[in-house]
């Protein structure tokens, strides 16, 4: 029963962090799925995941990753370009 008690409450705990994540490690997150490779998309995702717990992003960068995912701007097919991967923040 203790066992069952634990595991449910370690589960509520794990659901509340998931809605922790920021605007800018969601848009990481959903461009880690333009990976077709499973084991390239999983390195992604640590590193997204390692990125955030070190970097701490500034409010305006919060409200251009939120932008962006609203937006729906940083797609697939758009970070293909040199133009789509300025406009998403992945080059200069």
């Amino acid at each position: 029963m203790r066992r069952l008690v634990a595991t449910a409450v370690m589960s509520l705990a794990l659901l509340g962090l998931a809605g922790c994540k920021g605007s800018c490690r969601e848009l990481s997150e959903k461009l880690c799925d333009c990976f077709t490779n499973s084991l390239d998309r999983e390195f992604c995702l640590r590193r997204a995941a390692n990125d955030e717990a070190l970097v701490d992003p500034a409010s305006e960068d919060e409200a251009r990753c939120e932008e962006l995912l609203t937006n729906e701007q940083c797609t697939c097919e758009a970070i293909e370009t040199n133009e789509g991967k300025v406009a998403c923040g992945l080059a200069r």
